[in-house]
């Protein structure tokens, strides 16, 4: 059987929207992973993105309500997919068999901060309907968008430290060794 020809707009909105609640899956489970490893090897890394796990929960939880205002059903398929590319992730090759690589934590919230630009795509996508559908809150699209560009500003202000803290004493090992 073929796609229906004339998908309705809610149709299309439904794909998007399940596709972002797969992503924001993955991120929500990537930043408490992230938090998790990091409490013994780096418990400021770790307290900095804790809070930032649980506004990524939370946003989550918000993405899920605004479908059902919206009647999108959540398809529970792309819920787990993203589960699963978030546990297939963490095998990657890291140049370290048994334990973290110091690179892992740089990787990690490079790919935090992706989602979280993702989410902010959703959210200003979500509030420029919000003009033309009342069933959306400007309001509180608003403060989510607010609340996503401070995570941006965190991640980035964490990552940099990380990639300091990562890179700075092998640099420092080559100048000294010629």
């Amino acid at each position: 059987m073929h796609d229906r020809p004339n998908r309705t707009d809610t149709d299309l909105l439904g794909i998007y929207l399940n596709d972002h609640l797969a992503g924001a899956t993955l991120g929500t489970d990537r930043a408490r992973s992230l938090a998790e490893a990091e409490a013994e090897r780096d418990p400021a890394l770790a307290d900095a993105v804790g809070p930032l796990s649980d506004e990524i929960a939370e946003d989550r939880a918000d993405l899920v309500r605004i479908m059902r205002s919206l009647d999108v059903p959540v398809r529970r398929y792309k819920i787990v997919a993203g589960r699963l590319a978030e546990r297939a992730g963490r095998l990657k090759a890291n140049g370290r068999i048994v334990r973290r690589s110091p690179l892992t934590p740089v990787v990690e919230l490079e790919l935090l901060r992706l989602g979280v630009e993702a989410k902010v795509a959703v959210w200003r996508t979500l509030r420029r309907l919000a003009d033309a559908d009342d069933r959306l809150d400007p309001v509180r699209l608003d403060g989510l968008l607010g609340r996503a560009d401070r995570q941006l500003d965190t991640l980035e202000q964490l990552r940099l430290r990380q990639v300091d803290e990562t890179f700075k004493p092998r640099a420092e090992a080559l100048v000294t060794a010629r």
